[in-house]
């Protein structure tokens, strides 16, 4: 079975360069669909069909496989053969062993069949090969920060052109307020990477809270050492984030290292993040003292603790009651969200009962490794 060699082989190299699969894959799927034409058109089902093609001159070679197996385990009649029958004509038969007998067909006509046929299930593994090549590249960035082209934008998802393939940013990923436009080039965060019936699955974000750690990382080069770790973030896209921060070593003002000289550290994710507001604030063991500081910008006199119930009670004067509260009660909410505490805010020497808007319970968000 022979083929048009100079085109053959320039479609082989063409698949090669612009899918990114490599060539013995390439050569491989070309065998399997070769042995499977032959196996439709001309074998029996069940028979173990081999192919070689030899991508020099653009031949093929068929093969029919018999392989040797106990004379009790006989599953496939028309692939194996029992030991006891194949040393009547060979007796140095052994279990394992595989008699190879060359089924090239010789009719041109068979020939012209079995190209198209093949054809056709080189065209389906090739997609198939790419959406797996695909689906190993992007795998590894799922967790990381990458950056696209804004390709389209159907009702509120936007379509983001991330190189060999197209992310999601659907509606719950995207951050209140930000305008997506065509042509737009935007870092994401890569939060999910699957392997569907269509391909590959990615899904990106730019509201998640690992974005946020990411691009701390990108910008803080003792965060991306290990010299300061954030232990927490809490985030409301496109309003206001908390992050918690603690040094490994002596000697290292983690809080410091974040914001950078007169804030250009700080000033650099809060540009890419659309003007979001970032506390950064001391994570502290101490969960007394990782609450106050947690309710940063205000200033807290003191916290008591209520083991049992996971629930704080945080002193601050009246001046700085809304602060600590903050608008809609989002700053008490985040700081909740940050310790994994129930904080309640009281103004400093009164005993009330603190008022709804001034509680919050909310699980803490862990930034994603």
């Amino acid at each position: 079975m022979s083929q048009d060699t100079p085109s053959f082989s320039l479609a082989i190299d063409q698949i090669v360069a612009e899918k990114g699969i490599s060539k013995d894959k390439v050569l491989d799927t070309i065998e399997q669909a070769i042995a499977a034409a032959y196996r439709k058109d001309m074998g029996e089902r069940g028979q173990d069909i081999r192919a070689e093609f030899n991508e020099n001159d653009g031949t093929a070679r068929v093969f029919k496989v018999i392989t040797v197996v106990v004379d009790e385990e006989v599953e496939n009649p028309v692939a194996q053969i029992t030991l006891s029958e194949a040393q009547k004509n060979d007796p140095e038969a052994t279990v394992g062993k595989e008699y190879v007998e060359e089924v090239t067909p010789t009719d041109p006509h068979y020939g012209r069949v079995a190209a198209q046929t093949a054809k056709q299930v080189i065209i389906q593994r090739i997609r198939e090969a790419e959406r797996e090549a695909t689906f190993e590249e992007f795998q590894d960035k799922e967790g990381e920060i990458i950056s696209g082209i804004v390709q389209r934008i159907e009702g509120e998802t936007v379509f983001v052109d991330i190189g060999r393939t197209t992310g999601l940013l659907f509606p719950s990923e995207q951050v209140r307020g930000e305008r997506y436009r065509v042509n737009q080039r935007i870092r994401v965060y890569v939060v999910k990477v699957a392997l569907t019936s269509r391909g590959p699955e990615i899904i990106l974000s730019r509201s998640h809270p690992g974005m946020l750690k990411r691009l701390f990382e990108m910008e803080v080069p003792e965060v991306f050492a290990g010299t300061v770790e954030i232990k927490g973030i809490a985030r409301e896209a496109g309003e206001r984030s908390k992050v918690a921060v603690v040094a490994t070593e002596d000697g290292v003002d983690p809080v410091g290292a974040c914001i950078g000289q007169r804030g250009t550290r700080i000033q650099t994710v809060i540009a890419e993040l659309s003007g979001e507001k970032i506390d950064v604030i001391q994570w502290d063991e101490d969960i007394a003292r990782y609450i106050g500081h947690a309710l940063s910008p205000a200033r807290v006199i003191a916290v008591d603790i209520f083991e049992d119930e996971k629930r704080a009670l945080a002193h601050v004067e009246e001046d700085q009651l809304s602060l600590a509260i903050g608008k809609r009660g989002q700053n008490v909410r985040l700081a909740a969200k940050l310790t994994g505490w129930r904080i309640d805010i009281i103004k400093a020497g009164e005993e009330a009962q603190p008022e709804p808007a001034a509680e919050a319970e909310i699980a803490p968000e862990e930034p994603q490794a």
